[in-house]
């Protein structure tokens, strides 16, 4: 029996309006969630307002949903769930919104007031300290205890989300205050002025000292630069200093893929790995040079290091450098102004930037040649072929999307979402959802594997009751792909990673959701004639695919 009494019928407007309004007052427009007992007050008010809806069937998908929605936008994604079990859900999904600085504004319900703070007990989804849960993964808690505090409330987390770096936050109100009927007249005039971080001027005129002084300045291009829209800034300051730039896997975007200068995102290549330790100065821009974008930690470099970095935790953790604290855009536009154009050494020179980044992109090459991993190639090649124009694609943690971190161009700036900041399952299907979200005339790419579409089956139903144009494509490979392959290298044997599965085509058609079985041979007609499709639709791949070897120091 529930413990939770009972909610009176309203006639007028309620704390739940005071939230959807302010929301509606900062400039939202789309909401995403699922609703719950304690947070009904909101839903309630959800009818009275001109947001739009959209709800996912578990609070983790519509968590990565709303990172995604963030991310394609750049602003600020409402996330509304109910309490307890409902709040707790969205935590992998909020971990992954900090680590690619997705903004995302989570607003989740409380018990009633007299439950909060020792009072009294036995309320349905109660915790002791429900916030607690969330203060070591997202930017700022938030409490809105009266119906009064709630537009203020929302202000302050609004502007944390969105204040450099982008980040999620954690807002809670009690189901009763949401529940109360308010005089207070509708909110219309609230203002959220988000923090801006401009670079020291004497930081940046060392910089450009620096990298001016430079005989072979090389640039690294974090998700930094993406989030921050600097993909101009970055192009400018490159192509004045004549840079190589690589960019690492959540800043994939970020430069031309095909630029004379870039060195694109091999960053698990030992080649690129001492392309980088060779520059006499490296400009690493929206990256805190962790676990994948140093190579697990095995770059050592030789010359100075300039570090642009908006999370102040990051700023020189890994590696000593010039550190500014800064907004990439704001760093690099600063940068551009500072610096002077390098001339050319001379056609065919040897030492010209040009021809040490396709001397090297060569060698890579090369490489992966060597390894005879065409089928995973053919597949990349596939994808890229059939996605049309302007369509953004959005990855789980499969093989496939190894891959494509290292080897996929993903043919436009901010074009490319995965869930490598974190790691969880389950991202590709539900961001691309909220993709689809932000711009519903664009078509989406959502790749998984089969261990990772089970975290998202149930979201066949949100791709269907919105006709999202997203197209799910699940290599199917009987398991846990990589783990089967991390364990076979390290104790020659996998356990725990083979599983069972569904008929993957015929469950997606169950949800009313076309499906079709390809083959490598096929991949691209097959998905290129779903993504030209109206709607939501499946593409099931069966192939057991293997990750290129690794090439960090030692291996």
């Amino acid at each position: 029996m529930s413990t939770t009494e009972p909610v009176p019928e309203q006639t007028g407007r309620t704390g739940g309006d005071l939230v959807v309004e302010s929301l509606t007052a900062l400039g939202a427009d789309t909401v995403f969630g699922l609703p719950g007992q304690h947070a009904l007050g909101i839903f309630d008010a959800l009818r009275r307002s001109a947001l739009r809806y959209v709800g996912l069937r578990v609070e983790n998908n519509a968590g990565f949903a709303a990172d995604a929605y963030a991310r394609a936008t750049h602003g600020v994604a409402p996330l509304l769930v109910s309490t307890g079990p409902g709040a707790l859900m969205t935590l992998p999904a909020l971990q992954e919104a900090a680590a690619g600085s997705a903004a995302v504004l989570a607003i989740g319900s409380q018990v009633p007031l007299a439950g909060m703070g020792g009072g009294r007990h036995g309320y349905l989804h109660e915790l002791g300290d429900q916030s607690a849960s969330f203060r070591g993964v997202v930017k700022s808690v938030h409490t809105a205890r009266t119906a009064s505090q709630i537009p203020s409330a929302v202000a302050a987390a609004w502007e944390s989300a969105l204040s450099v770096p982008h980040g999620p936050v954690w807002l809670e109100i009690p189901q009763d205050v949401l529940l109360a009927e308010v005089e207070i007249p509708p909110v219309t005039g609230l203002r959220a002025t988000p923090r801006e971080l401009p670079p020291r001027p004497e930081l940046i005129a060392a910089a450009a000292s620096r990298l001016a002084g430079a005989r072979r300045p090389v640039i690294l291009a974090g998700g930094g630069v993406v989030r921050a829209g600097a993909e101009a800034e970055l192009l400018a300051l490159a192509e004045r200093l004549r840079a190589p730039v690589a960019t690492t896997f959540g800043g994939k975007g970020a430069f031309p893929w095909e630029h004379p200068l870039s060195l694109q995102s091999w960053l698990e290549d030992r080649h690129t790995t001492a392309f980088l330790e060779e520059a006499d100065t490296l400009l690493v821009v929206g990256s805190g040079l962790g676990e994948l974008s140093s190579n697990y930690h095995t770059f050592r470099p030789r010359g100075r290091v300039v570090q642009i970095e908006a999370d102040l935790g990051k700023l020189e953790a890994n590696h000593a450098a010039l550190g500014i604290h800064a907004d990439a855009r704001a760093a690099l536009a600063a940068l551009v102004e500072e610096v002077g154009e390098r001339e050319p050494a001379g056609a065919g020179d040897a030492h010209e930037p040009e021809a040490a980044v396709a001397d090297l992109l060569a060698r890579v090459r090369d490489r992966i040649a060597g390894q005879r991993l065409d089928l995973e190639q053919q597949l990349l090649t596939s994808v890229r072929e059939a996605l049309p124009p302007g369509a953004v694609s959005c990855w789980d943690m499969t093989i496939l999307a190894y891959w494509a971190w290292s080897a996929f161009d993903p043919g436009a700036t901010n074009a490319l979402h995965s869930a490598q900041g974190a790691g969880g399952l389950g991202y590709g299907f539900p961001a691309a959802l909220g993709v689809a979200a932000a711009d519903p005339a664009r078509p989406v790419l959502a790749v998984s594997g089969d261990g990772g579409a089970m975290y998202s089956l149930a979201e066949l139903a949100t791709a269907r009751q919105y006709d999202a144009p997203v197209t799910w494509l699940i290599v199917d490979d009987g398991g846990y792909g990589i783990l089967r392959e991390y364990m076979t290298d390290a104790f020659g044997t996998a356990t725990a990673t083979e599983l069972a599965r569904p008929d993957f085509a015929a469950l997606a058609e169950s949800f009313g959701v076309p499906a079709v079985r390809s083959s490598p041979e096929r991949l691209r007609e097959d998905l290129a004639a779903a993504l030209a499709a109206p709607g939501p639709s499946v593409v099931v791949l069966p192939a057991r695919l293997r990750m290129f070897a690794p090439t960090h120091q030692g291996s």
